[in-house]
């Protein structure tokens, strides 16, 4: 049950932001946070309203149920429109309460996505290459802009680690129950007597932070350059462009050689590293809030088995919802990536509802 004093107080906000932002006379610097604030709000408020009125159409409907003089036709027709409007209610309240959960800062952010080939040798780069595919495919289909930061290539075109941005609305709410270990049984192809192999890659997906989230002090840095090089220790640049960047305090440290530039390198290097010392800080505070408690979906361990993508029997299945997909092939094109992504989100936000009751 919903305080009505909660559900009068967000009528009383839309309203109210709606007289200022019509009037023209909001300050500049507040103006998109009150717009945003008014649009994030326009999305419930008509059931707001209808949640707000329940008691009253509730109380008319009873009182003609337990009129006698009421005709019989009337009574059916009342009880029926009653037992719809608990219906619509229940839903209604659900829809407010997820509303009213706190929300996450970061699901509003792009992403940086990591991925590693983890057991499985060549077997796992190539499975981490498909990965990597995967959410190329993911991203082309929903108009995100993915751009590479730094890839590690194996033989046979597999990948050893790939680190990439992706750019685009709501990134980091849609990839963030990737982050974890990603298993896949199949048969190799230099498999000579059809045995399955089991490899595994990890995924990291971090909210890509910006200068306002996390303050970074140049004396807490530590910058080395030196001579990129290329596969086989060759050197693929006669300059030294390649930066290394240690941050002192958490002996964080970051490579990166992709760019011809130093400075570019150097600029990529420091939005991977914004990046990870934001997740550690919300690590750190989503830990302190919950103390013991620890959900099941979304802790972002690297660690945790999440997903099993079998190919001889065609299926890829969720371990923390225990949901299988009997479409791997079109998981991997990205045509069923969104039915997981719902399943995880609406498991996700079903335990908020329970923690919150």
């Amino acid at each position: 049950m919903i305080p009505l004093k909660t559900v009068e107080e967000l009528i009383s906000k839309h309203t109210s932001l709606e007289k200022e932002l019509s009037t023209g006379e909001v300050d500049k610097k507040l103006f998109a946070e009150k717009s945003k604030e008014y649009s994030d709000l326009n999305d419930v408020i008509s059931d707001a309203k209808k949640y707000f009125s329940y008691e009253g159409e509730k109380k008319d409907l009873e009182k003609i149920l337990d009129d006698s003089d009421s005709d019989d036709d009337f009574k059916v027709m009342a009880e029926t429109e009653l037992k719809d409007l608990k219906l619509e209610k229940e839903i209604i309240e659900k829809k407010l309460k997820l509303f009213l959960l706190p929300k996450d800062d970061a699901d509003k952010k792009n992403a940086i996505i990591e991925i590693r080939a983890g057991t499985g040798g060549l077997e796992a780069s190539l499975f981490a290459s498909d990965l990597f595919k995967m959410y190329e495919k993911v991203s082309h289909q929903k108009k995100w802009e993915l751009e590479l930061i730094s890839m590690s290539q194996s033989e046979a075109g597999g990948l050893k680690e790939v680190i990439a941005s992706i750019r685009g609305k709501n990134i980091y709410s849609t990839l963030k129950y990737e982050s974890g270990v990603h298993r896949v049984q199949r048969v190799p192809d230099t498999e000579t007597q059809g045995r399955i192999h089991t490899s595994a890659a990890t995924v990291a997906v971090l909210p890509e932070a910006e200068e306002v989230d996390i303050k970074i002090n140049d004396s807490d840095l530590r910058i080395d350059v030196f001579r990129a090089g290329g596969p086989g220790g060759q050197s693929v640049n006669t300059t030294d462009s390649a930066v290394r960047i240690t941050h002192i305090p958490t002996g964080l440290s970051v490579s990166q050689q992709d760019q011809k530039s130093q400075h570019k390198n150097k600029a990529k290097g420091m939005l991977i590293l914004r990046s990870r010392l934001y997740e550690l800080e919300r690590s750190r505070i989503d830990g302190e809030r919950s103390q013991d408690r620890k959900s099941k979906i979304g802790t972002g361990d690297r660690s945790e088995r999440i997903r099993t993508y079998n190919f001889p029997q065609g299926r890829v299945t969720d371990h923390r919802i225990n949901l299988t997909l009997h479409k791997l092939e079109a998981f991997l094109e990205g045509e069923a990536f969104d039915e997981m992504v719902e399943s995880l989100t609406l498991q996700a936000q079903e335990e908020k509802l329970n923690n919150l009751n």
